[in-house]
Parts: C-alpha cells; sequence; structure tokens
C-alpha cells in the first residue's frame, strides 16, 4: 500500500506545499500531491501553484490567522527557492 509519504517523496513537493495546494483546491493531500507532481511538469505549473499559495497567504490572513500565514510564507519561500527563476506576483 503506497501511504501519503510516499507519494509526497515521489512529487519533488514538501509537505507543506502539498498542504497549500490541498487547502486552496479543497481536497485530499494524497490528491494534492499528484496534482502538484502533474504541474511541476507543466508549462506555467510552477506559478500556479505559487499563485495558489499566495491565495492561501491571503485567506489566512483575511481570518487573521497569523499563525498559519506564517506556515504558509514559509512554504512560499522554500517553493520560490526550489525554483529560482519564479517570481512574485
Amino acid at each position: 500500500m503506497i501511504t501519503l509519504e510516499d507519494c509526497i517523496g515521489l512529487c519533488d513537493l514538501t509537505p507543506e506545499e502539498v498542504a497549500a495546494i490541498a487547502e486552496h483546491e479543497h481536497i485530499p493531500d494524497m490528491v494534492a500531491a499528484t496534482l502538484g507532481a502533474y504541474l511541476l511538469h507543466e508549462e506555467h505549473g510552477v506559478e500556479r501553484i505559487r499563485d495558489m499559495m499566495i491565495d492561501d497567504i491571503r485567506m489566512a490572513v483575511r481570518r487573521h490567522d497569523v499563525a498559519h500565514a506564517r506556515q504558509l510564507v514559509g512554504a512560499l519561500r522554500h517553493f520560490m527557492i526550489e525554483h529560482p527563476g519564479l517570481k512574485l506576483r
């Protein structure tokens, strides 16, 4: 049986990045890992993941959930380090 950890290990995303995709798309983490892996190999897919994470940060700020917003900012920073050509929009 394949586990969530196995899927995350195969998708080239961190658990926090997968969780951000899952939160944005309202899907289970296992599906988010698959979607993230797909997007990483699609044209403009990296930008789509970045945009999802930025949207999640904005929603957390609107809810005044500072702790979650900080967690998401950390995930976004890591994602942008891993994808150096990526710019904030």
